[in-house]
């Protein structure tokens, strides 16, 4: 691949053509708002000036409801010798292009687990998609040629391709993606009309779980519009537990022994089931989870604490899997959670004790 153009330069558009950028690719950039080719051209995504020949790739990054009409027009205009969108559903845009008579083969659906509940060019970066999972899928029309473009797109971009059924693929981000939307903002929007003194009570739980409800509700409006029916499905098996909880909650309040003991058994299930399935959560760089051990050390909000704690914790040798950052209410402190390997707990902790840091034991 030497030449791309991208169409839409939104946070994936734009990362898209940030990431083929810097692996030598000519990029061109195309936006219904020119406005936005312009700031992510000028973010060095590309050129904003559209190409004079026929390029080798089409990225269509646009609202999934504006695929086919995209890809339509440029298929039909023998834009690119292969197209790909990166919509976050993907049967609907297929049978759009079926139903427009759409010769298909030098197309395949694309799809990059990745993204910020930010939006927009100035959002992107490079290395949005390193790592992640990026699935393509292919029928048995698509061109060989295309799909070795499509995994040329991936493997530029430093992301890991899994090849998926488009349906299979709707269903699949009905419940890893698109219902966690819709359950954050459900969440979060209980704190609209929350008394002060409870919303000062937050603490990094509901920051974890409201994280994403900060997303552009006119984008997931058009998200949830192109996958209405497996997002539907999986709500209604959560609505169940959420009824099922409830009845045991209420349980609890009971004067009758039995009833309680029965809430209670109900409680412990749905925590249970809740425990069974976060150990399926793919860990570090998609691998089988890990069990990390947290060393907690009590920080001030000062400039240069956190590159402080980081090269202590490399003079010790051990490396910081991830962390988390707990803001103290009312407070220039906070507390910082460095998740390390088991082995490595007991090294950190002497090291940064040593050194003059005040850790927190559990």
């Amino acid at each position: 691949m030497r030449t791309a153009v991208v169409i839409g330069t939104g946070l994936i558009g734009t990362s898209a053509a940030l990431a083929l950028t810097a692996r030598g690719i000519t990029v061109h950039l195309a936006d219904h708002d020119p406005d936005r080719a312009r700031t992510a051209a000028a973010l060095g995504a590309g050129t904003d000036e559209p190409p004079q020949e026929q390029v080798d790739l089409a990225i269509v990054a646009v609202p999934p409801a504006h695929v086919a009409a995209t890809l339509a027009d440029l298929i039909g205009r023998g834009a690119a010798r292969a197209y790909v969108d990166v919509a976050s559903v993907k049967g609907g845009p297929r049978r759009e292009l079926a139903a427009l008579g759409v010769d298909a083969t030098a197309y395949i659906g694309t799809h990059p687990m990745a993204g910020k509940e930010q939006s927009g060019p100035l959002a992107a970066t490079a290395d949005l998609f390193e790592g992640r999972p990026w699935v393509l899928t292919p029928t048995r029309d698509t061109d060989h040629e295309v799909l070795n473009l499509a995994l040329e797109l991936v493997a530029l971009a430093r992301a890991v391709p899994v090849v998926m059924d488009a349906d299979a693929h709707d269903r699949a981000v009905a419940l890893v993606s698109h219902t966690p939307q819709l359950v954050s903002s459900m969440v979060a929007a209980r704190l609209e009309e929350a008394d002060e003194t409870a919303v000062r009570l937050c603490g990094q739980g509901i920051r974890d779980v409201t994280r994403i409800a900060a997303s552009d509700p006119r984008m997931w409006v058009e998200i949830l519009s192109a996958n209405p029916g497996p997002v539907a499905d999986v709500l209604a098996g959560i609505a169940a537990d959420l009824e099922e909880t409830v009845d045991a909650l209420r349980s609890l309040q009971s004067a009758d022994v039995d009833k309680r003991r029965g809430g209670a058994a109900g409680i412990e299930d749905v925590l249970r089931r809740g425990n069974a399935g976060r150990v399926r959560v793919p860990g570090k760089h998609g691998a089988a989870p890990t069990v990390y051990e947290t060393v907690a050390v009590l920080i001030s909000d000062q400039p240069g604490e956190l590159a402080r704690i980081f090269a202590d914790a490399g003079r010790a040798g051990v490396n910081i899997e991830d962390v988390r950052i707990e803001h103290a209410t009312g407070q220039q402190a906070g507390l910082v959670q460095l998740m390390v390997e088991p082995r490595s707990a007991a090294g950190l902790t002497a090291e940064l004790r040593e050194r003059g840091w005040a850790l927190r034991t559990s």
